[in-house]
């Protein structure tokens, strides 16, 4: 009866831990501007989480996926990490705020279930296009405010557009795993995802030509935080969550990432949003709570 209680409570805090651990990827992504590139960061991010993701499937003893099955899982990590954390890293390092981009990857859900039309051949609810209309008016209530027409540096049509791609690249990737890759151990298939982010992510450093890593310790503390919570403890939770049928409840509570990432940046770094940007966001979160609720579709990261 106690051990039962236990994994009741566990299952009640698990997922607002997840979603805070989850949304201190952006305070991470804010905190090593200035000291690491943020290409480059995530370049040795993702083959250190693939030799962590190894370990942890040498020790479950997990089965292999077979090599077409490791392709498909290589290609949703390019999708799920590589083209979604690129992008927004890039864009947080060069002045939009880490909050104000959690809004707009926080509608992944929105992208996701108009993707799934013509990849999985589900159909659109009127929820669905409800959700859309509220998105975008939330997130242009958020955005207007502080537009600048500047090349870089703050909210940018060019920081604006990476955090768009980045959330159809990850929405994208969300689906392609579900029809290619769906199945997969979390653990074997993990280390395929980090080896084709990985890849992706020097050839995009190869290009740029950013290697900068100035060795401080808060560079050291941004990659040890983003390796080991973020790409294997949190990844790790979220699977343990998914095998205690707790798949609706993250989704439903996939609208609280914005607001507590810009809770954390306000505190951490001074971040404010102006009181019509704080609206926007709320009507953000109702746009994704809607679509949640329409499709109960898993919360995939």
């Amino acid at each position: 009866m106690l051990q039962a209680t236990h994994k009741s409570f566990a299952l009640t805090i698990a997922p607002f831990a997840f979603v805070v651990l989850w949304a201190t990827g952006f305070v991470v992504s804010k905190l090593l501007a200035g000291h690491v590139a943020p290409v480059w960061f995530l370049g040795i991010r993702f083959p250190l989480a693939m030799a962590f993701m190894l370990a942890v499937a040498l020790w479950q003893k997990a089965p292999w996926p077979s090599p077409q099955l490791a392709f498909h899982a290589s290609v949703t990590g390019v999708f799920m990490h590589a083209l979604y954390l690129c992008p927004f890293y890039w864009a947080v390092s060069n002045g939009m705020p880490a909050g104000v981009i959690a809004l707009v990857t926080g509608l992944q859900p929105l992208f996701t279930a108009f993707l799934a039309v013509p990849m999985l051949k589900e159909r659109v609810e009127p929820k669905h296009w409800l959700g859309l209309i509220i998105g975008i008016t939330g997130v242009g209530l958020v955005l207007l405010p502080k537009l600048s027409f500047a090349l870089i540096g703050g909210i940018t049509p060019l920081t604006i557009s990476l955090a768009v791609f980045g959330t159809l690249s990850i929405a994208f990737g969300t689906v392609y795993q579900k029809k290619f890759a769906s199945g997969i151990p979390l653990s074997t298939g993990g280390v395929w995802q980090y080896a084709g982010a990985g890849v992706t992510a020097l050839i995009i450093t190869a290009i740029i030509g950013d290697y900068q890593f100035d060795f401080s310790l808060q560079a050291w503390a941004a990659m040890g935080w983003a390796v080991i919570v973020l790409s294997v403890f949190t990844i790790l939770l979220l699977l343990w969550l998914i095998n205690q049928g707790a798949v609706s409840k993250l989704a439903s509570m996939n609208f609280l990432v914005p607001g507590v990432t810009a809770l954390m940046t306000y505190l951490w770094f001074g971040e404010t949003l102006l009181p019509v940007q704080l609206c926007g966001m709320a009507i953000c979160a109702c746009a994704v709570l809607v679509v949640n609720r329409a499709a109960r579709a898993p919360l995939i990261r």
